[in-house]
Order: C-alpha cells, then structure tokens, then sequence
C-alpha cells in the first residue's frame, strides 16, 4: 500500500464490491485497504483507520449509507465520501440529501452487471476517486479545518489576494476595474453562476439567503448528469424563499427565480420578442463537463442586459473562466469568486482569479451578502 491511495469500499452487494474493488486496485495510484457490507461495519471501520476516499452504497440493510452520514455528521466526524448512487427519482433526491450531509460527489450506480464491467463506469469512477482523493477533509472526529480569512478586492483600482498554489503562497493580482462599480435597481440585471464539485452542499450556503422579491432572475450551471438537477432544484426550492427550480426549453426570464441548468444538457439565454427565454442544447461536452458554464455566459453576452453579475464557485477544473473572460469584453460585469479556504475543490475559481477580473473574492458564507450588495438590493 506503501504511496498508495487508501480506499475503503461499502456496499452489501458481494458482486458490486468485486467489480468496485476490481476498477480501484487496477489503478497504480489507488488500493482497496477495507470492504464492509454496511453502514455499522463502515462505521466501526471508519473509526479506527482514516482513509482517502470512501465509496459508499445508499441502500444496504442494518444502516444505510444516509444513517451513516447522519451518524457522522451528529458526530462531527469527517471522510471524504463518493456516493454510488442509482438513478431514480429515490436514488436521485437520497443524492442530495448526501450532499447535504457531507458526502463531497457522486458516480451514477450502473444498473446491471454489464454496465457495471464497462469503461464509461470504470472511468468516472477513478476520475471521481482522482478529484476527491485531493479534497483536504479531515478524516477524525472533530471539528472541520479552520476557515481562513477570506480576502475581499474592492477598495482600490488594483488589489492583490493571497492564493495557495502548488503548497506556496504566491500573489496574483485581481483587478477592480474602473467605473465597474454597483449601479441602482433600474438597471436590467442577472445572476448568473457556475459551480462543480461541493456545489450542491454550497449551493445550501448561498440560495436559501436569496429573498423572495429578488428583482432579477438567477441562472446556475451545476455539473450533475441527467436525473439529479431536478432534486437538487426541488430541494433548494423546499428550503428557500425564492423560487427555484431546474430549467426548461422556452422559460421566460423572470425576476425573483432561480433556474437551474438541467443535467446533460447546455443551458443558453436568448431574446426572443423582448423576452429573454432558455433555450437548452445538447452539444457535445465542453471543458468535460454538460452542462458546461462557458455555454452560459457566452450566450449572455448577446442578450440585452445591461450587467451581469457573474459568480464562480467550488469545482474542479476551468469551467466558467472562457465564458466569462468572453462576457466581459462585451458588457458589464461584476465577478465575485469563492476563497480557497470554504471551497471544496479550489479549481474554478483559482482560474477565474488568475485572469484578473475578478472583483471580490469572498468566503462562502458571504457570497449572498456580495451579490446582493452588487445589484443594489
């Protein structure tokens, strides 16, 4: 095991922990350390070892993958968590609920065996394992890591923010740009944000907060497969004041909703008789990812807003960066950025930050209070 990733595998089915365990260990970088068949055995486990990365089955007798989290979460105790996760309507909402509770991403449960052999589930299962192995999640009982103190960029002309890159403290410079400042509630404005890996549990931070007689609409592009974004719209819509729920082909942009980008599918904006109406597309993926952000914001740039409020997120990878970089040389924006300290993966923002353009850079816990501030509300 000596370098190797450590994994501990829980699922009760004997066929799906072998083809599990078969996809983890044939990966160099990666070795299945423990299996258990549910969620006391998981637990008793996760007790006294620490591991990089759990995959963790939802339904499985005695305690379920939910019980455990919920278990973990009274506890204050802290794993890295892949959900294995079927794709039902059930599967789908318990998904979110696992999010909610910890769990920081997802691979859709092949439904048989021989999906369950082939490549396309071999390869998002390592590519998920990759991305969250990396996830700097203390694993033992106790409070989670310490939030840092998140830098805001408003005061000057040009400011610099402290970034962590490669284990070493460097400083990019974030530029305010002039006469990009907050403008008054009759100027024609939207929210438009983008966010990947931990999104849904963030997304908890930032849409409850939003008030019900917000004057502007808000789009999202969340990077989740087909059968997820409807829970994840119907959960935030439960818990907040303001309407939201997961885009259609045709819905007319309306102050006071939040709309959120359906999965497998890329969302646009487009004028249609002075509405500004969804349109969905189903373009290859871009940036590895559909939907993909970039689709977003581009489409944005030929609508008649007069500002865009741009927001980046938690995530892996760029999405975001081109599209907004491509929005801003054609209208008004402002560009608000989550800190490394409360993100999950610091990749979408690390990028957007490193262009310049962002305006504020802000802990989670505050993005609401910015975009607010920003549209004058």
């Amino acid at each position: 095991m000596d370098g190797k990733k450590k994994i501990l595998v829980v699922d009760d089915s004997a066929l799906m922990r072998r083809v599990v365990c078969d996809i983890i260990n044939s990966d160099e970088n990666f070795v299945v350390a423990d299996i258990a068949k549910d969620g006391v055995e998981a637990f008793a486990l996760l007790t006294d070892n620490q591991y990089d990365v759990v995959v963790l089955d939802i339904n499985m007798p005695r305690m379920s993958g939910l019980e455990l989290l919920e278990k973990m979460h009274k506890l204050k105790m802290r794993a890295n968590i892949i959900m294995n996760s079927t794709l039902t309507k059930e599967g789908a909402s318990e998904t979110i609920r696992a999010l909610e509770l910890g769990a920081v991403d997802f691979v859709t449960k092949p439904d048989n065996f021989i999906a369950a052999k082939g490549n396309d589930f071999r390869v998002a299962l390592l590519n998920t394992i990759k991305v969250v192995s990396q996830v700097r999640t203390p694993r033992k009982f106790g409070v989670s890591r310490p939030a840092m103190g998140a830098g805001t960029v408003t005061s000057a002309p040009r400011q610099t923010v402290k970034t962590q890159i490669h284990s070493q403290s460097i400083e990019k410079e974030v530029k305010t740009r002039q006469g990009n400042k907050p403008v008054g509630n009759k100027k024609n404005k939207i929210i438009a944000l983008a966010c990947s890996t931990g999104g849904p549990k963030s997304l908890q931070s930032v849409v409850p907060l939003l008030p019900a007689d917000l004057p502007y609409p808000m789009l999202i592009v969340q990077h989740m497969p087909a059968g997820f974004t409807k829970s994840l719209a119907d959960r935030l819509n439960d818990v907040s004041k303001i309407e939201v729920k997961e885009a259609a082909e045709g819905d007319v942009l309306k102050a006071g909703c939040v709309y959120i980008a359906p999965g497998g599918k890329h969302m646009q904006v487009k004028e249609v008789g002075g509405q500004h109406k969804i349109t969905l597309t189903d373009e290859p993926p871009r940036e590895g990812v559909k939907p993909c952000a970039n689709y977003m914001y581009e489409s944005l740039a030929k609508s008649s807003y007069e500002e865009v409020i741009c927001v980046v997120l938690t995530g892996m990878g760029a999405d975001g960066t081109k599209g907004i970089k491509y929005l801003d040389e054609r209208k008004k924006t402002y560009v608000i950025s989550q800190d490394e300290a409360s993100c999950v993966v610091y990749g979408m923002p690390k990028a957007i930050a490193e262009t310049g353009l962002v305006d504020e850079v802000v802990t989670l816990t505050k993005i609401t209070e910015t975009i607010l501030k920003n549209l004058g509300v």
